[in-house]
């Protein structure tokens, strides 16, 4: 196995969808990720010699908003797992 240039690596195309005996499955989740985040990360956030205070406001707000479409996702889970078994008790205790 060749490691190539670890200080400064090459990248490929994208992701690629494995082959599998599932491909519909495949597609549906590669087609799910470009929906909810279609842009690539910048390549200039990715700086390993910067410190950690380093970042300001203004890149946390950036990184916050290029992950707007997991946020969404999060809280939209989070939402259903928290009122789905609150409707249910509701329903189950409450026979009006």
């Amino acid at each position: 196995m060749e490691l190539g240039n670890i200080s400064k690596p090459t990248y490929g195309p994208g992701p690629e969808a494995p082959g599998s005996s599932t491909p519909g499955l495949v597609a549906m989740a590669h087609g799910f990720l470009r929906l909810v985040q279609p842009n690539p990360l910048p390549a200039e956030w990715i700086d390993f010699g910067q410190s950690q205070s380093d970042f300001n406001q203004k890149d946390i707000h950036e990184l916050l908003l290029y992950e707007l479409g997991f946020l969404v996702c999060a809280a939209i889970g989070v939402l259903f797992i928290v009122l789905v078994p609150l409707v249910g008790c509701c329903f189950c205790c409450c026979r009006c």
